[in-house]
């Protein structure tokens, strides 16, 4: 029996981008056929880049992977992977801490959608600790973050730092 093709949905907030998210996504797309990023839109969540500027960002680190598209979703990501006939959601953990929050939405998210998987994949070594919270609170601050985030997002954040100063 020949392996189905298997589509792979890797949600997120991507605000912002950083090269953990790159990280998985580059290895995510030699395994799966297809790799949706998949931008989310949360009206209660304030972001600090607009959903624009992250598909923007996105797009344009992608965009070197043919297999590779980016999308933005203001529903259910089930709902998303549905509409898309992805099988897979695809999450990243850095840490215990991320693998026990994600664990519990995967649980939530069978419930809603059991035909849909949910698979785990830890970030390289070299990106553990890259979590875009604290790389928004050190861009603020005045820190670098260019081994954190490719040079336009950090340069995105400075222009950010800039005009809240």
């Amino acid at each position: 029996m020949v392996p189905a093709m298997v589509k792979a949905v890797f949600p997120g907030s991507f605000d912002p981008p950083t090269f953990g998210h790159l990280n998985i996504i580059e290895r995510a797309r030699t395994i799966f056929e297809r790799v949706l990023v998949v931008v989310a839109v949360n009206r209660d969540k304030n972001y600090l880049f607009n959903t624009e500027e992250r598909l923007a960002f996105m797009r344009e680190f992608v965009a070197p992977w043919p297999n590779v598209e980016v999308h933005a979703c203001d529903t259910l990501i089930v709902e998303f992977a549905r509409k898309h006939s992805c099988r897979v959601l695809l999450r990243g953990v850095r840490s215990v801490q991320d693998f026990s929050y994600e664990f519990e939405l995967s649980i939530l998210n069978k419930g809603v959608g059991p035909e849909i998987e949910t698979f785990f994949m830890p970030t390289d070594q070299k990106y553990f600790v890259l979590r875009s919270s604290a790389i928004k609170e050190l861009a603020s601050l005045g820190g670098d973050v260019s081994g954190m985030v490719p040079s336009v997002v950090a340069t995105a954040l400075e222009r950010f730092r800039t005009v809240s100063s």
